[in-house]
């Protein structure tokens, strides 16, 4: 590995942890506030997007990532990389938060994780189709919107290039406001694997790690999606930035 992929991953690595431990932290401290937590992680991409953008794109977010890689934006070793840093740092995150929370003794009043899609009743798990199927379309959709926006943010033809960090921090708020009642919001594996690995270490609940699937394939469908998007309809915008760029 080449020092600037290095750095790269060390940027991607505090800016999830950032993510994780500030923005899932709001939502377990206040209860899941349907304001305050979307606010919490849109402004955490905010202040991420202006201090480790420059190094690595601060993309903190495997859909993210996907979606780089399908847009050729970035190299499938990068890919990996990128994805490695994310999940790492979103489990140091994690770890710290319900850390603090237990030797504090302190509970947390929400959960850090993402709603159920499947019902619990005793030690057995329910399977609710109706649920899985509704909480796949809701993280789809949502990761949709998000890293659409990302991408044309982001691009060389981008109306204003020096807000696309608050265009994409404004933009997931949005996402949370819609999908917090609905699935807690994810449209990040990274984060839900993290809080549900958090979860299970510390308070030795293994509900939220059974079904976090659905908040890892869900929103790698719905980045991968707006990346196919993206290509068919800006690409030629792209590839013509880029030949005015070499003359």
């Amino acid at each position: 590995m080449n020092s600037s992929l290095f750095k790269k991953g060390i940027a991607e690595c505090i800016g999830t942890f950032v993510l994780v431990f500030a923005a899932c932290g709001v939502a377990a401290i206040t209860g899941g506030s349907l304001v305050a937590t979307a606010m919490a992680f849109g402004l955490v991409i905010v202040a991420m997007a202006y201090s480790i953008g420059r190094i690595s794109g601060c993309h903190i977010n495997p859909a993210v990532s996907i979606a780089m890689l399908i847009a050729k934006k970035m190299t499938f070793v990068e890919f990996l990389v990128y994805v490695c840093a994310q999940i790492i740092g979103g489990l140091l995150g994690a770890l710290l938060i319900f850390g603090i929370a237990k030797m504090a003794d302190k509970t947390l009043l929400g959960n850090a994780c993402n709603y159920f899609v499947n019902s619990v009743q005793g030690t057995k798990y329910v399977i609710d189709a109706g649920k899985i199927i509704a909480s796949i379309l809701v993280e789809v959709v949502l990761t949709f919107i998000f890293v659409y926006v990302i991408l044309n943010a982001t691009s060389k033809k981008a109306a204003a290039p020096k807000l696309a960090g608050i265009i994409i921090g404004l933009t997931l708020i949005l996402v949370h406001l819609v999908g917090i009642g609905l699935t807690g919001t994810s449209v990040n594996p990274a984060r839900s694997i993290a809080t549900a690995l958090g979860d299970l270490i510390f308070n030795g609940k293994a509900d939220a790690l059974a079904q976090v699937w659905v908040f890892i394939v869900a929103p790698l469908a719905g980045g991968a999606l707006a990346a196919v998007i993206y290509n068919l309809l800006h690409k030629k915008d792209d590839e013509s930035a880029d030949s005015a760029d070499a003359e």
